[in-house]
């Protein structure tokens, strides 16, 4: 009985069951808690309606309707070992809904994919009349916000910046700010957008890039980043790290 125990965890968890309780008429009581065996008991219960409430939202969402009534019919006989359909019969109808629901969110996704290349398109071609921005040979869009008078890096170096990154709505996804400390990577290991825009950055310097998706993650949707994304980053140049190649050259 376990393996069908385990996927309908899984599956079932798209139907909820906290949720359940909102739409009944009387308030549930509440129970008093008083031994480590009651706490044990409701914390088991607990972990597993919290689990699966938020897949029933994700389920409505998706448009496809729940009958709460029958989960919680389901989840008594499954506990009293008095279920109406075989595991066999349980394993189809679960493996049919979540191809059911895997097939909407492919849907969605490919619509929201759509949508994002067309307002991208729009947005830079706004962005690139306004006053301050340049748009280079590859499409990337800057606007020099503060001005640099150190070294500006190479692809292989090593770089310190500070920086904000945001959807073009305003959604920030990323903000080494909001951490409260700087970032430090190769330049030439990060998207190809940024590889490009922090070598025209003097050390000291703050642009705001505007990159288009096939500069940023293209048709790969990270789950903060959707597909298709043309991003907005503004970006401070902290320090610079010389690859140790380039340093000695320049020693020589």
């Amino acid at each position: 009985m376990k393996s069908i125990y385990k996927l309908s965890l899984v599956a079932l968890a798209v139907v909820g069951l906290t949720a359940c309780n909102q739409e009944q008429d009387v308030a549930p009581k509440k129970v008093e808690l008083t031994t480590d065996a009651q706490k044990e008991a409701y914390s088991v219960g607990g972990s597993i309606g919290k689990y699966m409430s938020g897949h029933i939202k994700e389920q409505e969402e998706l448009g496809f309707a729940v009958d709460r009534t029958m989960v919680i019919k389901g989840f008594s006989d499954g506990l009293g070992e008095e279920m109406q359909l075989t595991e066999e019969e349980m394993q189809t109808v679960l493996q049919n809904l979540d191809k059911k629901l895997n097939d909407k969110r492919l849907e969605q996704a490919e619509v929201l994919a759509a949508k994002s290349v067309e307002e991208g398109k729009k947005f830079l071609e706004e962005n690139k009349a306004k006053e301050g921005v340049t748009t280079t040979e590859s499409g990337l869009q800057y606007e020099v916000l503060e001005a640099g008078e150190g070294e500006k890096p190479a692809a292989e170096d090593t770089v310190e910046v500070h920086y904000r990154g945001t959807l073009i709505d305003g959604t920030e996804f990323d903000s080494s700010y909001a951490r409260g400390e700087t970032a430090k990577f190769p330049l030439n290991r990060v998207i190809p957008g940024w590889t490009e825009g922090v070598q025209l950055m003097p050390v000291g310097a703050k642009y705001k890039f505007v990159i288009p998706s096939e500069l940023a993650y293209g048709e790969r949707d990270t789950g903060t980043i959707p597909a298709n994304s043309t991003l907005v980053f503004e970006v401070e140049l902290v320090s610079v790290e010389k690859a140790a190649a380039t340093a000695e050259t320049e020693t020589k």
